[in-house]
């Protein structure tokens, strides 16, 4: 199967520009890139949408370009924004920017060139000179019809600066400098990132008469039309110190059982066969369609041994029906108690335990574990502002008695 069959029968393909000449194009190695703007020190679920999509671009025989955007970050894109994104220092862009590098790394083969390029705009757009830049690539974009584009025509009832008005150029820029430099023809993003891809398209075949594309992927949106990757306490980041391997496994087994076969088909590599095995089910069935959902996505970003440890504890939770919906909730205060404590003093200041001799009995029989993992040790410490940054902390007592800590 080809990419474009794969990414079509998976509803990963939405818009493309001059899809004719597209197959054809493909019949040979290509190089595909996508940009990543550096607004966070760490990728969250959004990006990663777009992270396997170059994964799947790699895995038909491509060339991936990951393109971190250290010199776009300084701007800001305004697609989906309703007002100016916040700026961010020098510093502080070149720090994410590493951190983005770092973890964009963990997903692809960039072992040689020939396999996959990890790029930061900022090499080349810092070296432009504004006039010359001006004169050299401004005459190719209309004013009029660049305010026809959605990312600009949404922010003209609040304001558009014209810091923003140069996002467009410089992405476009972007794309004919890695066609030049890597021979790049083919742009892959989200449907919030067409009008900006076309540019680069129109740049390019203008400038160089070659051929270029674009192809975009519908936005990752629930089944009632909200955006994907968040939950109450906000984005699903994934490094572990932000949202922990656990919380991320159990933000996929919680999704909307009409999500389920759509984030399977978009966002893991099982093959669409073995999907199809899960499409029938139905109600209480399709739990197990989301614990597979769930450990595909927690070992594609934290690799296949955290993922089985996380299924081993959503199961150990959950086993007897004592779901976290049923535990009584117990409760400690890092004001009172510090920022850490050992197991005794956890299970005897909330109640847990009647006194800490009960406490140490209890461990020393392996009858207590913290979120599936049995505690091994009456010295082992336990971090509350962990604990208080996690969505959910479950404290197993015995075979059968859950009790949900909360930190306050």
């Amino acid at each position: 199967m080809s990419f474009l069959e794969d990414f079509k029968n998976r509803g990963l393909f939405s818009q493309v520009v001059h899809e004719d000449e597209l197959p054809e194009h493909l019949g040979s190695k290509r190089t595909a890139y996508i940009g990543f703007d550096p607004t966070a020190d760490s990728l969250h679920v959004g990006h990663l949408y777009q992270v396997i999509n170059l994964m799947r671009w790699q895995q038909h025989g491509h060339r991936p370009i990951v393109l971190v955007g250290g010199g776009t970050g300084y701007i800001g894109d305004p697609s989906g924004k309703t007002e100016l994104r916040n700026m961010l220092t020098a510093d502080h862009i070149s720090e994410n920017a590493n951190s983005m590098k770092n973890q964009l790394s963990q997903f692809l083969d960039l072992s040689t060139p020939d396999k996959g390029i990890l790029l930061n705009n900022l090499d080349w757009l810092k070296e432009l000179n504004y006039l010359e830049f001006l004169r050299d690539f401004g005459p190719h974009f209309s004013v009029n019809k660049m305010m026809t584009a959605e990312c600009y025509k949404a922010r003209l009832e609040t304001g558009l600066s014209f810091l923003e008005f140069n996002y467009m150029l410089l992405q476009s820029y972007d794309f004919y400098h890695l066609y030049k430099n890597y021979d790049c023809t083919i742009q892959l993003g989200g449907d919030d990132q067409w009008s900006n891809m076309l540019g680069g398209v129109a740049l390019v075949r203008k400038l160089a008469r070659d051929k270029a594309f674009c192809i975009t992927s519908p936005l990752l949106l629930t089944s009632d039309g909200k955006k994907m990757g968040k939950t109450q306490k906000g984005a699903v980041w994934l490094d572990p110190n932000k949202t922990s391997p656990f919380d991320f496994f159990q933000y996929w087994r919680n999704v909307d059982d009409k999500d389920v076969i759509m984030l399977m088909k978009r966002l893991t590599f099982m093959s669409l066969e073995e999907i199809k095995k899960y499409e029938k089910l139905q109600g209480q069935e399709l739990n197990s369609a989301k614990e597979v959902l769930a450990f595909e996505m927690t070992k594609i970003v934290h690799g296949q041994g955290e993922a089985e440890k996380c299924l081993e504890m959503a199961k150990s939770i959950f086993k007897s029906g004592a779901g976290s919906m049923d535990a009584p909730e117990v409760s400690i205060s890092i004001s009172e108690n510090g920022d850490k404590l050992d197991i005794c003093s956890l299970l005897t200041n909330t109640k847990i335990t009647a006194s800490k001799s009960e406490a140490r009995r209890l461990v020393q029989q392996g009858g207590i574990s913290l979120n599936g993992k049995k505690v091994s040790s009456i010295e082992d410490i336990v971090d509350l502002k962990e604990v208080k940054a996690l969505d959910e902390f479950i404290i197993k007592k015995g075979k059968k008695k859950f009790f949900k800590l909360l930190v306050d």
